[in-house]
């Protein structure tokens, strides 16, 4: 099992040293100066930055390793899309693009965002896929946001009704990656930018219904309230699992009853979970503690049980969400690099409890994994001790979501799990 991460042997909290200053080399003032990258010394040097002096070099990395992803997966393509999702594809070069646009407010990122949003809008005019991660509607999404900062109202109404047209059918899933669950994680970010009523709870409403009704269904059949399946497998968590499915549902006005069964099935899992307090993938793999993932594992939970926690007011989900995250710490520094099953999404729990609960130790784990990738995530990759993903410069498996990360450690107290959070 230990094949899969490498042994946390950082401190458990290193105070900021305000009499560290920056060094001067080759003339450039502001990069710290690091002899022996790699080496104990070199991370405790990060981990020991003044927060301000840290979030700057983390900003820097995160903008050279845009360019570097523009260059891959859009210049040396020559603007060939072959896959345009935003998980694995070029959407996400466009999503990454428009959060550096947010960030620095450069309108050339912007620019390019709408440009690569455009040739993935061609690609997917046949995609039978209705989510954000991996469907046209994250497409229309994008597009609808980066046009509306543009000022281009013509394009902003084309992508808005696009999305509109984009129909669930009764051969989609429940969940998150391909489901409906996923296809109202869209609704709920155009919402979230528009106004409430952009995509009405009548459009809606019936969807939620639906998963409820199919999870009721199943779970009637075990100890859960709600239970789904995918591909003859009864997932757990975020991506194609409850736990994605509950956090997407908890967004919503849901009967006492709905919240109940919500809550039921959450605390279901909390029971069964390991004692370690990790979780399983499924209910049928409930003997091997081994991922901790977003997709599968405590760190896809925990993200969903610190939204419990906010939505129930209830200890008991807190309380989980933080054993999680004591998971994620111990067993959470991957030998992968992305946001679906690596050291970028992990981090995304610490900063959750961080915003929720203001311990100043879970910012510090937070910037302990930042840190760890900052500090030797291109020499792992390079010599191969470090699994770059089938798709090296994508979001959910590649670096980009090393550096959605960073740019987000720049305000942590508005980070958010890309395609997760809100």
């Amino acid at each position: 099992m230990a094949d899969r991460f490498f042994q946390n042997v950082m401190p458990d909290f290193v105070p900021e040293n305000p009499n560290m200053i920056e060094e001067e080399v080759g003339g450039n003032r502001g990069r710290v100066q690091i002899h022996s990258q790699g080496t104990q010394d070199s991370l405790l040097r990060f981990l020991s930055l003044p927060y301000t002096s840290l979030s700057q070099q983390l900003q820097r990395a995160a903008l050279d390793l845009k360019e570097t992803i523009v260059v891959e997966t859009w210049g040396l393509s020559r603007q060939r899309v072959d896959d345009f999702s935003l998980y694995a594809g070029t959407l996400g070069t466009a999503c990454l693009l428009f959060k550096s646009f947010q960030m620095t407010h450069n309108k050339n990122d912007l620019s390019l965002c709408l440009e690569i949003v455009k040739a993935c809008d061609s690609a997917s005019t046949q995609s039978r896929d209705v989510t954000f991660l991996c469907g046209r509607a994250g497409v229309c999404a994008i597009g609808s946001v980066a046009a509306k900062h543009a000022g281009d109202d013509k394009l902003f109404d084309y992508y808005l009704s696009q999305f509109k047209e984009i129909k669930v059918s009764k051969d989609h899933p429940d969940e998150l990656l391909y489901g409906r669950a996923g296809y109202l994680w869209t609704c709920l970010f155009l919402n979230n930018h528009f106004g409430k009523e952009t995509i009405p709870a009548t459009s809606t409403g019936a969807i939620v219904k639906e998963i409820i009704r199919n999870g009721r269904k199943l779970g009637k059949r075990g100890g859960c309230p709600l239970m789904f399946e995918w591909y003859g497998e009864r997932y757990w968590g975020a991506a194609h699992g409850l736990a994605g499915i509950m956090h997407v549902l908890l967004e919503f006005e849901l009967s006492s009853d709905e919240l109940e069964d919500v809550k039921g099935t959450l605390k279901y899992m909390i029971r069964n979970r390991f004692p370690s307090g990790n979780y399983p993938a499924s209910e049928e793999d409930k003997k091997q503690d081994a991922l901790v993932h977003w997709c599968h594992g405590a760190p896809g939970i925990a993200l969903t049980l610190v939204k419990a926690a906010e939505v129930f007011g209830d200890k008991e989900f807190l309380q989980a969400a933080m054993d999680a995250a004591e998971v994620v710490w111990s067993r959470g520094l991957l030998k992968r690099v992305g946001i679906c099953h690596g050291i970028s999404g992990n981090a995304y729990v610490f900063l959750a409890l961080y915003r929720l609960t203001g311990i100043i130790e879970y910012l510090y784990r937070a910037k302990a994994f930042a840190c760890f990738l900052l500090d030797r995530a291109h020499m792992l990759l390079a010599t191969g001790e470090m699994h770059g993903g089938d798709n090296p410069f994508s979001i959910f498996e590649g670096v980009g979501g090393m550096a959605h990360l960073f740019l987000d450690m720049v305000q942590p107290k508005n980070a958010r799990f890309p395609a997760y959070e809100f």
